[in-house]
């Protein structure tokens, strides 16, 4: 609950190994942690410190959390499961595809090696080929321009 920080915008994350970082928390997660909030405080017993905590006031497990995404990807028509790794790639390729930046994703993931964190530069041919069209002056429809 202390790894919170909303005026901050900083979330501390505890992941395998037990090493920690600071991942910065973007202002829709900080309006619905703040709303969340209010609502655990009715439901967790002060001595429980998870920041989630199910509708008995005890920590969320992993499995819960896995049923939950299995549940809610069945209810809106996902021809496959949803894991929680699969949202953990998509931020890390979404981020990569747009900030280019992999030493960023590396960090907010947590990867100790940059070899771990390139499995996310497999951008789909199609973006590749839109960069290029729209970037490169070769690629241009309309090369009088570039000729002027």
């Amino acid at each position: 609950l202390h790894d919170a920080d909303l005026n901050d915008a900083t979330l501390r994350v505890t992941g395998k190994g037990n090493k920690t970082r600071i991942v910065p928390i973007g202002r829709y997660a900080i309006t619905a942690l703040h709303t969340w909030l209010t609502i655990r405080a009715l439901i967790a017993p002060v001595e429980e410190q998870a920041l989630f905590v199910n509708q008995t006031g005890q920590r969320l497990k992993q499995r819960t959390i896995q049923m939950r995404l299995q549940k809610w990807a069945l209810s809106h028509g996902l021809a496959q499961p949803l894991h929680p790794h699969m949202l953990r790639h998509s931020f890390a390729s979404h981020l990569l595809e747009s900030s280019h930046n992999l030493r960023a994703v590396q960090e907010l993931l947590g990867h100790a090696d940059i070899a771990t964190t390139q499995i996310y530069t497999h951008l789909d041919f199609q973006h590749l080929a839109k960069v290029y069209d729209t970037t490169h002056p070769r690629a241009r429809k309309n090369r009088r321009e570039d000729i002027d």
